[in-house]
């Protein structure tokens, strides 16, 4: 579900205090103060988006309010922020959520609201349902899963895999399985290299284990031939590269400089 976060305006004084240094930095004017749910407060006057104060997610915050004004104290080690009303002023709460680029519409039918990617996952602004994304994953904002309706992803792991956004309902370590498992040797000891699944997150391990205990992140890309060492290379976002990122024959030659 969307937090809450609150809204406070009025004739302020407002203290900046780092006790280590002895700095202090003293504000007064007509003010607005945004509390939110991560405990970020912004002080911000009618001027420009440099904030006249902040501290960002401190250790503590605590917003008291009453008929006669409001006071806003958040602390983070050695680093203090307090805000005073000197008149009534306002204090509102409203719903917020994450913002991010909209990739489609929550499945759910007594929901239906907007889905986005906000940093990685996929966010239903309406109940809070969130997806994780696996790292290079591209949302479809035009294509839904047909069992589910939530909009699908590629993800690169050798091959391109269409998949949907929700692990519950499309794996993609058993996507991966089926491009990867038993396809490349051991480099150590011969024996076949398995997709196994460790956070989430598909890798390549030796059938060995715990005899041998090879294994390579699954990096995002498509296959790129066959390096020297005989593992696959990878087209990736920043080159082509060894499935072990490792691999000395994998790297240049250096220059042949001569004397």
């Amino acid at each position: 579900m969307s937090q809450t976060t609150t809204i406070l305006a009025g004739d302020c004084t407002t203290r900046f205090e780092t006790a280590t240094t002895s700095d202090e930095r003293i504000h007064r004017g007509r003010v607005v103060v945004l509390a939110k749910p991560d405990r970020t407060v912004l002080v911000h006057d009618r001027a420009g988006y440099q904030p006249v104060a902040w501290l960002t997610r401190p250790d503590s915050l605590t917003v008291e309010a009453d008929d006669d004004g409001f006071a806003v104290t958040a602390r983070d080690g050695d680093q203090r922020l307090s805000v005073r009303s000197h008149d009534a002023g306002e204090v509102v709460e409203r719903p917020i959520s994450a913002a991010g680029v909209p990739v489609g519409e929550c499945p759910d039918p007594d929901c239906r609201a907007a889905l986005v990617r906000a940093g990685g996952d996929v966010v239903c602004l309406g109940c809070g349902d969130a997806y994780g994304l696996p790292p290079g994953a591209t949302v479809h904002d035009d294509d839904t899963c047909d069992d589910c309706g939530l909009p699908t992803m590629t993800v690169a792991r050798g091959e391109k895999l269409r998949l949907c956004v929700d692990y519950a309902c499309e794996s993609l370590t058993e996507a991966v399985r089926g491009v990867l498992d038993r396809r490349f040797d051991c480099p150590d000891c011969g024996r076949d290299l398995r997709v196994r699944e460790h956070r989430g997150r598909a890798f390549l391990g030796c059938d060995g284990y715990p005899d041998c205990e090879t294994a390579f992140s699954v990096p995002s890309g498509t296959f790129a031939g066959e390096c020297a060492c005989g593992l696959p290379r990878f087209e990736t976002a920043t080159g082509v590269r060894c499935l072990d990122g490792t691999c000395e024959r994998d790297r240049p030659a250096e220059p042949n400089v001569g004397p």
